[in-house]
């Protein structure tokens, strides 16, 4: 009985058909998976239109040149529901009477973006409250100041 079950068996021109049609039906669907989450995924676009942004560049650099010479340091913080940004001059005084705002999200997609106004705490400590999962995190914190403007800093961190 054995004897006939594992008989040897002629491999057709219909047999080779059906692996060829195996194969190569699996790597299409998993490139049509693949495709289908490329494009309904994040973008990566980051602006509109890269060659605008590049005429910007030198005043953004410049910009960004001024903020750090100021010395300004920012130490985020997120406990108990709450994020928190502590803001420090070049000397470690706390900095006090301004605006702060931060946007948070994720690196990789716009889905949980969400934009904070945070208040003043106690000294240099500006917090407000919202709902963040574990993971990584990216905050682009702007500080707003009545006589000059506006100061940003993007910061990650991780939360676990």
């Amino acid at each position: 009985m054995l004897a006939r079950l594992f008989r040897p068996r002629e491999f057709t021109g219909w047999h080779m058909v059906a692996v060829m049609v195996l194969f190569f039906g699996t790597i299409i669907s998993v490139n049509l998976v693949l495709a289908y989450f490329a494009n309904s995924s994040w973008s990566g676009l980051v602006v509109q239109n890269s060659y605008v942004e590049s005429q910007r560049f030198d005043a953004q650099t410049a910009v960004k040149r001024r903020q750090a010479a100021l010395g300004w340091t920012v130490h985020t913080s997120y406990e108990g529901g709450v994020f928190a940004v502590s803001l420090a001059d070049a000397e470690g005084r706390p900095i006090r009477d301004v605006s702060v705002e931060a946007t948070i999200g994720r690196p990789t997609t716009e889905r949980e973006d969400r934009t904070l106004r945070l208040k003043p705490v106690r000294g240099g400590d500006y917090a407000a409250p919202t709902k963040l999962g574990t993971g990584l995190w990216e905050a682009a914190i702007a500080v707003t100041a009545t006589d000059e403007p506006s100061w940003d800093k993007a910061v990650r961190f991780v939360l676990e």
